[in-house]
């Protein structure tokens, strides 16, 4: 029997038992915000140590975890090593945005209905708790004997990851040679945008509605800078990556908060846009854009002041030396497993994935779901997944670490 069909085989016995294995980790929330998600972390450890893993638990000290605006976090790291060679890491994060408006199905009931099992975070990220783990299952069946991996089960993606697999990577807890992240089953990811969180508070004086040239109206200031950023966001079409999937920039201002009352002049308006990154911009050159267009729209209002606070500043991800290779060999093994052609591309979002290539590991992202973002109902009522592309998945997963610890394949 080949190292392969021992694998094929272990997964096709196990299917009942990962898609169980998964149910109970949607049915625990870890809603982010607001980010107390050490509950979750220690029933996703218990399950883990039922399969047979030591699980080692990080848990972040709580001044770093407020400062990242959320009340707990507990890192988890496995390790199985079969061997000299190359340590892969796979990371997954468990932290979800919160279920928000318009269910059909209980967002922690991990109901299952023709085939798919639905529930928050369901597809982003906690399938990949399963895909992961029963992967790394399959290898010990195998009976592999080179390299290491290691599972990263992080818990701050919906914050930006610098506690999760940001921490872990500066701490030294991991030195992975290469990484796999969180994905979708019918594409291989190998770079995606950067982004950008700025902060514009904008300061005026409140006066009575019935005499309003003795305040200064700060939603006027706001409303210029509005427009200038705005007519900078429609200028963006005329940028676009050269990386497939990516597209152009883009601006939102999603947040607008201020006022008094209807009878007040307004005199604190606050705004917060994000700025998404192509991976050819350079993310200090594209804040200081910003920046400066805000700065001249405010010149218009000299009596009101303005300030502008970075939130966030999450670089793109871009292919390391490595990158194409380890894409390669996933690509080849998901095209077979799942009956269409899965090739590497771009999205136009920002994940975890980052942190590694920051730290000069080359990363790809894979794992289990539907096709796009919106067939999965990701950050939407009724977030859902297929079994049937998990189970696919896993074994992609499985076989290409094979390949890759087999032949002690170091792709740096």
């Amino acid at each position: 029997m080949t190292d392969a069909q021992a694998i094929r085989d272990f997964l096709r016995a196990s299917r009942e038992a990962q898609t169980r294995f998964l149910a109970e980790l949607v049915k625990v929330p870890s809603d982010n915000p607001p980010g107390d998600c050490a509950a979750h972390a220690e029933r996703a450890a218990e399950l883990l140590e039922g399969l047979g893993f030591t699980v080692e638990r990080h848990r972040v000290p709580d001044d770093l975890v407020r400062a990242n605006g959320m009340v707990s976090a507990v890192n988890l790291v496995v390790r199985r090593r079969f061997g000299d060679g190359p340590v892969v890491a796979l990371n997954a994060h468990g932290d979800v945005v919160p279920p928000g408006e318009g269910w059909t199905k209980d967002p922690y009931g991990a109901e299952i209905v023709d085939g798919w099992m639905y529930g928050r975070g369901v597809a982003v990220s906690k399938s990949d708790f399963a895909t992961y783990a029963y992967a790394l299952l399959a290898l010990e069946k195998a009976g592999l004997d080179r390299g290491t991996v290691e599972l990263h089960l992080t818990y701050d993606e919906e914050s930006g990851g610098e506690i999760g697999p940001k921490w872990l990577l500066d701490q030294g807890i991991s030195k992975p040679d290469c990484a796999i992240g969180a994905g979708f089953s019918y594409g291989v990811v190998t770079a995606h945008n950067g982004c950008l969180h700025l902060e514009v508070e904008v300061n005026g004086k409140s006066a009575h509605a019935a005499l309003p040239a003795t305040g200064i109206d700060a939603l006027e200031a706001a409303t210029g800078v509005l427009n200038a950023l705005y007519a900078l966001r429609r200028t963006y079409a005329e940028t676009a990556s050269a990386v497939p999937g990516i597209g152009s920039p883009q601006l939102t201002v999603g947040l607008i908060r201020g006022g008094i009352n209807t009878n007040v002049v307004p005199d604190r308006i606050t705004l917060r846009l994000d700025r998404r990154m192509i991976p050819e911009e350079t993310p200090e050159m594209v804040e200081e854009g910003v920046r400066a267009v805000i700065a001249e729209a405010a010149r218009a209002f000299p009596q009101a002041r303005v300030a502008v606070r970075r939130i966030l500043l999450a670089r793109p991800l871009k292919p390391l030396p490595g990158t194409d290779r380890l894409a390669g060999i996933l690509c080849g093994h998901a095209s077979r497993i799942m009956g269409e052609p899965v090739e590497a591309k771009g999205v136009p979002l920002y994940t975890d994935a980052r942190h590694y290539a920051d730290a000069g590991v080359p990363i790809i992202l894979y794992g289990a779901g539907p096709h796009t973002i919106e067939e999965a109902n990701a950050h939407r009522a009724d977030e859902r997944l297929p079994l049937s592309d998990l189970h696919k998945a896993t074994e992609v997963v499985a076989l290409t670490l094979a390949d890759v610890l087999a032949a002690g394949l170091l792709v740096s």
